[in-house]
């Protein structure tokens, strides 16, 4: 079959794979209707990969329909209509069984949790792919919601909805939003949902602020952002933060910018190990700091019904559609971060 390859920084390429077998009985094949390219996949793109190794698909974002299925499979049959979460349980032990997938207690490390991030468990980027503990990690999709809200929902829209839970967004507050990519963007959406009076909306890209403003967003203008920030907030600062970029800039701007008492929830993916974290700060200010990976499986229900009836739109942050075949000039326009891109889906049927 046909995939994308991860070869190197900034050598992405559509050649033959392997097809994906059923090796397991609990196993699933699902041909891919519709990928996404995630922010996270700019990072492996760049040159920060997650897994030393090259030459496996990278992707973890998919909608498709199950073409086969392990003889131990008794949820799921070929036909069925799918969404493969990002985050991947060993289903086994009991904090996969309540839902918290990424924090699966058999995993040795982010590569056993997520595809697409290292040869382990090639990603979605393709025409096919092999799933495994099927009967969990697969989410049958109603009809009612589209292929382009459902790849949304596989990672972008349940990490903004576990960013905002983790930083406790109540009614009235105001919470501002650091990186208005798909996750800032579906942040700014969560945080209306839970009750949110206002959202501010940071980003280096002044047309990423004018979309969120369409979304309700106020667009934090100027190039003091935190300046700015007290000024729209009467110099109080915002009562939470959620950082969607992962920068070490970015997250201090969230620590400072934060009102005293607040909250900072970071869902940016940062790979320093050494982050000079302002410990003395947090604790002036009695901060509450929260970081870490989305579990999919557990935000998703709630995210589902709220997709469904209309509190929420995933489907808004989808920009554009590239065919497979082009996903190398995709992931060179994403990585641009030019005018008018949000979200990108590769369809392999294209």
């Amino acid at each position: 079959m046909k995939a994308l390859t991860y070869q190197g920084r900034h050598d992405i390429r559509y050649e033959e794979v392997p097809d994906p077998v059923v090796a397991s009985p609990t196993d699933a094949v699902v041909k891919v209707t519709a990928a996404g390219i995630c922010g996270s996949d700019l990072h492996i793109y760049g040159g920060n990969p997650f897994s030393p190794e090259v030459g496996y698909t990278p992707g973890h974002e998919c909608v498709g329909v199950v073409v086969e299925t392990g003889d131990q499979v008794t949820r799921f049959r070929a036909g069925d209509r799918v969404m493969l979460p990002a985050s991947v349980g060993c289903t086994l032990c009991p904090t996969c069984a309540a839902g918290y997938t990424a924090r699966c207690e058999r995993a040795k490390s982010m590569t056993d949790l997520c595809y697409g991030v290292s040869p382990q468990l090639p990603g979605s980027q393709a025409e096919a792919l092999a799933v495994p503990y099927a009967d969990i990690n697969l989410v049958r999709l109603p009809e009612d919601i589209s292929d382009e809200a459902a790849v949304v929902l596989t990672d972008n829209a349940p990490t903004a909805w576990y960013g905002c839970r983790r930083a406790r967004v109540s009614p009235g507050e105001t919470v501002l939003v650091i990186g208005l990519g798909p996750v800032g963007l579906m942040a700014a959406q969560s945080a209306f949902a839970m009750g949110a009076a206002r959202v501010l909306g940071v980003d280096l890209v002044a047309e990423r602020r004018t979309f969120a403003a369409t979304m309700g967003v106020e667009p934090v203008e100027g190039e003091d952002a935190r300046a700015a920030v007290r000024d729209m907030t009467g110099g109080r600062g915002p009562d939470a933060v959620v950082e969607a970029v992962g920068s070490d800039a970015t997250i201090e701007l969230a620590l400072k910018t934060v009102r005293q008492a607040g909250r900072v929830s970071v869902v940016g993916v940062s790979q320093n190990e050494a982050f000079p974290f302002h410990m003395g700060l947090a604790q002036v200010k009695e901060l509450e700091f929260a970081i870490g990976l989305c579990s999919v499986h557990y935000e998703v229900p709630v995210l589902m019904s709220l997709t469904q009836a209309g509190r929420i739109t995933p489907e808004a942050v989808v920009s554009h559609r590239f065919g497979l075949s082009e996903g190398p000039a995709a992931y060179e326009l994403f990585s641009s971060r030019a005018d008018g891109v949000h979200k990108i889906l590769l369809d392999p049927s294209r």
